[in-house]
């Protein structure tokens, strides 16, 4: 999702800077070709955001590289199956909440003072947030963190005309589903139950996050918005 959100941007003349693991190499040169072909600047940061002073290092980086920054989009999140509580090593615990609940917290507080009025945060929630598998609880519960926060924020930062949102996909085919997000039975009928019959792709809800962050959207905060094929959260 957030390799379809880059691209979206890219195509709506943003430059980009996008962070990711260090072995994800290959896979962000494939995102900045795209960014670059749509004729837009991308810089890419790779680093772990589980690292306090990482997420301050990508913010600078992204600042003096772009030339300042109006939007932010926080998107990257741990998610892995356990059948119980009991299945889940503090060790797991530790880095979900790290990568879903600290590194947004670390990185919109190193990115505010470098956000002028008519900036946007954006934030990626989940339909977790509001209807928790019994396999996801770690996850589950950094998703409805999430969407509290994007309601807090925005009353926080509503007078300094900075709008925090965010968007909850529903089942979207995305890494977090086939690298431990899901139990291989899970996979076969991924989104078969949704009025669609099926999962959505990253590309199909690229365009929200788009236009959350565009001036004409200048109404919108605190709000959460939804792509789930049909299933009616949020």
């Amino acid at each position: 999702m957030g390799a379809a959100a880059a691209i979206a941007f890219a195509r709506e003349g943003a430059d980009v800077a996008i962070n990711y693991y260090p072995n994800e190499e290959a896979d962000a040169q494939d995102v900045a070709g795209h960014i670059s072909n749509a004729g837009r600047k991308a810089i890419l940061i790779p680093g772990d955001l589980r690292d306090e002073a990482f997420c301050k290092e990508l913010v600078a980086k992204a600042v003096s590289d772009l030339g300042g920054l109006d939007i932010l989009v926080c998107n990257a999140a741990r998610q892995q199956t356990r059948a119980s509580i009991l299945d889940i090593p503090s060790e797991d615990f530790d880095a979900t909440m790290k990568t879903n609940i600290y590194a947004p917290f670390w990185i919109i507080k190193a990115a505010l003072p470098h956000l002028a009025p008519g900036a946007a945060i954006i934030a990626t929630s989940s339909e977790q947030a509001y209807d928790p598998s019994p396999d996801l609880y770690d996850y589950a519960q950094t998703k409805a963190a999430t969407t509290n926060y994007v309601k807090s924020l925005a009353k926080q930062l509503a007078s300094r005309g900075i709008r925090v949102n965010g968007v909850a996909p529903g089942p979207i085919w995305t890494p977090l589903q086939v690298s431990g997000g899901a139990t291989q039975s899970k996979l076969k009928q991924f989104g078969s139950t949704t009025p669609m019959g099926r999962p959505g792709q990253p590309a199909e809800l690229a365009s929200i996050y788009v236009q959350l962050a565009a001036a004409d959207a200048s109404y919108a905060t605190g709000q959460i918005y939804g792509a789930s094929g049909g299933a009616g959260q949020p």
